[in-house]
């Protein structure tokens, strides 16, 4: 009775590993390859499989997910002899799981070389300068050479990444002198360019002052010539009306246009600059005598005149 217990137990532990053996639940997100005999046969897809034990087995277990590698800093000679650091990341997924499980042993290493050979040929084709400002363009040329090339792999490249370009340490510093001296050179050149404007701006000042000036004497000298032209027509009209009444007989005109004249001429005198003392031309009975004087050859002149009319 014991003998056939142990015996049930053994069997009941025996069906179980066998069905553990039998079926199978890959995962989402995996692909599980079959192998009959050490042959590779078909591809389990996310599920429950059943497999028939050591006729069929389970080969390899991939990942189809996209994946992150990252690619270790090394040391790349660009080609102007320049040492730099460069590390980045590879994004890649796997399409063909048969492919990424027979084509190539160790996918992740096996890729992972091979973006690093293609990250030291972009860069040893460019300068250093080239290299450090055309980063997109240096991912985009190992991401087109990595993706050819692991094309029969099974898997896809989707994006590469360079995340540091690191130069050495003294051509750092001789870079950010340079870039000082730059933007020194950029402030001397604003700064002499603030001074030539301000000196323009204040020549075109002095330019326009000058011109408003010269506007405003010209004016001036407009309106004072017309002042003094419309003066000698007033006192031309002046003289004319005065001749006209002496020659009518009125004697008080050239009495009163003399008397004029002299005062006017006295005023002038007595405003004249420095002028304390005043001199005195004559006395005023002998300005009246004057132009009493006046008055009576003003008298002959229009008796002289009187018989010419008649005889006309």
């Amino acid at each position: 009775m014991s003998a056939n217990f142990l015996l049930a137990i053994v069997v009941l532990f025996g069906g179980i590993i066998f069905l553990a053996k039998m079926l199978r639940m890959v995962p989402q997100g995996y692909e599980w390859t079959v192998e009959k005999f050490g042959r590779y046969t078909h591809t389990l897809e996310p599920g429950l499989h059943i497999l028939i034990p050591i006729y069929q087995r389970v080969g390899r277990k991939i990942n189809m997910m996209e994946q992150v590698l990252e690619v270790p800093s090394q040391d790349v000679i660009t080609k102007d002899n320049a040492v730099v650091k460069v590390d980045g990341v590879v994004f890649f997924q796997v399409l063909d799981a048969a492919k990424a499980a027979y084509e190539v042993a160790q996918l992740e290493i096996a890729t992972l070389n091979l973006v690093m050979t293609n990250i030291r040929t972009a860069i040893g084709s460019m300068d250093l300068d080239e290299s450090l400002s055309k980063r997109d363009e240096i991912n985009t040329k190992v991401l087109v050479a990595v993706d050819q090339a692991t094309h029969p792999w099974g898997i896809k490249v989707n994006r590469i990444e360079l995340k540091d370009i690191q130069p050495p340490r003294d051509l750092i510093e001789s870079m950010a002198r340079q870039m000082k001296a730059e933007r020194e050179k950029r402030a001397n050149i604003l700064e002499a360019e603030g001074f030539r404007q301000s000196a323009i701006l204040k020549a075109e000042g002095e330019k326009q002052s000058t011109i408003l000036d010269a506007e405003g004497d010209r004016q001036a000298a407009f309106l004072a010539a017309e002042a003094r032209e419309r003066q000698a027509e007033a006192e031309a009209k002046a003289t004319q009306l005065v001749s006209d009444a002496i020659s009518s007989g009125n004697v008080q005109a050239i009495n009163y246009f003399v008397a004029q004249k002299y005062i006017e001429a006295f005023k002038a005198l007595a405003q004249a600059p420095n002028q304390k003392f005043v001199m005195m031309p004559m006395e005023s009975a002998g300005v009246i005598g004057s132009l009493a004087g006046i008055g009576e050859l003003a008298k002959e002149a229009l008796e002289r005149k009187a018989p010419q009319r008649q005889g006309g």
